[in-house]
């Protein structure tokens, strides 16, 4: 009867244990354990990240980081790099497999960067490589040397536009994707059109981002591409305000600096950049243009005019001009507005 008792005893503790375990098993993997409010929290993981590097990120996140842990041993995690998203009162088993396989893609945009240090710049917000490495990929002269491009034109191989990357990029990952981009973009389309024009795609771009920087109006940007496109056929001098203030911002080596008039000193700065001392396009483009820059120029239209200045009736676009005599009443008009607003500088 005695040893009765205590094989009953000893299997009512081996159940209770088992459910002991059970519990604890079940709460570790599935109870929640997130410790945030909101729906949802990012997680970024850096690449070569270890568990101090992890921990450093999700604490803040979780009611027990301990729990956790144990949860990613048992499910042999890795730690891979990127971006995450945990929901509100996920378990560790779930939390674990969401940052085992679901790294979360992130759109990165970019436009108008006016040299490489400030699209590096701006693309180092966005994804992880930083502006250093991202720059050093960029200028690098071998795959300059590869591309057939210059410092002064490597701008052009960014289009600009909004695209889908891991946080965890690496810079010279994005260069590629980059490269892929631009020659995705040339089609045989826009080629065939880059030719009838007799330009190739670093001089499209080149006029494109001087087309850009005249005018904000994406509807007018076609016939101010006429307008320079006829000079360059004539032999004239394109004589464009934007490489002015392009080479000024140079010369300075200020890109931050504000220039909203152009005086007549600053026609004789003596720089490949301006299109008043130099015939043809500078030497690369004066920013970056936008893809309805670009296909402004490759579809520019056609028409006989070869001069425009600023229409203060209609701000924001342009009068044109067949001629000279034409072109100096307009800018009489303009001239007596500047000089009215006051605006010296």
């Amino acid at each position: 009867m005695y040893l009765k008792r205590i094989v009953i005893t000893v299997l009512l503790l081996g159940v209770l244990g088992g459910g002991i375990f059970v519990y604890y098993v079940y709460s570790a993997f599935f109870s929640p354990n997130t410790a945030f409010e909101n729906k949802e929290a990012f997680v970024y993981i850096p690449s070569g990240a270890d568990m101090a590097d992890l921990k450093e990120q999700l604490e803040p996140l979780l009611k027990d980081f301990s729990a956790f842990q144990s949860v990613a041993e048992r499910k042999q995690y890795r730690i891979k790099g990127g971006k995450y998203i945990l929901r509100k009162d996920m378990s560790n088993n779930d939390i674990v497999n969401t940052l085992r396989s679901a790294n979360t893609p992130v759109m990165v945009s970019f436009n108008n960067q006016e040299s490489l240090q400030a699209l590096a710049g701006r693309i180092s917000t966005q994804i992880e490589a930083d502006s250093t490495s991202l720059l050093e990929v960029f200028r690098d002269s071998q795959f300059l040397k590869e591309r057939n491009l210059t410092p002064e034109t490597s701008l052009g191989l960014y289009i600009p536009n909004t695209y889908e990357f891991f946080w965890n990029t690496s810079a010279l990952d994005f260069r590629n994707r980059m490269e892929k981009e631009y020659d995705r973009f040339w089609n045989k389309d826009r080629m065939a059109r880059a030719k009838d024009l007799g330009m190739d795609r670093e001089e499209v771009i080149t006029l494109a981002s001087i087309v850009q920087k005249e005018s904000a109006k994406v509807d007018e940007r076609p016939r101010v591409a006429g307008v320079y496109l006829n000079r360059l056929r004539r032999g004239m001098a394109l004589q464009a305000d934007p490489t002015v203030i392009f080479a000024l911002k140079r010369k300075l080596n200020n890109w931050d600096t504000i220039i909203r008039r152009v005086l007549y000193r600053d026609l004789t700065i003596d720089s490949p950049y301006n299109t008043y001392r130099y015939a043809g396009l500078p030497p690369g483009p004066i920013a970056m243009p936008d893809i309805s820059a670009i296909d402004a120029v490759l579809n520019a239209e056609e028409h006989d005019y070869y001069y425009f200045v600023a229409d203060v009736e209609n701000f924001g676009y342009h009068k044109f001009a067949e001629d000279l005599v034409q072109h100096n009443r307009n800018k009489q008009q303009y001239v007596r507005w500047i000089n009215s607003q006051n605006i010296n500088r």
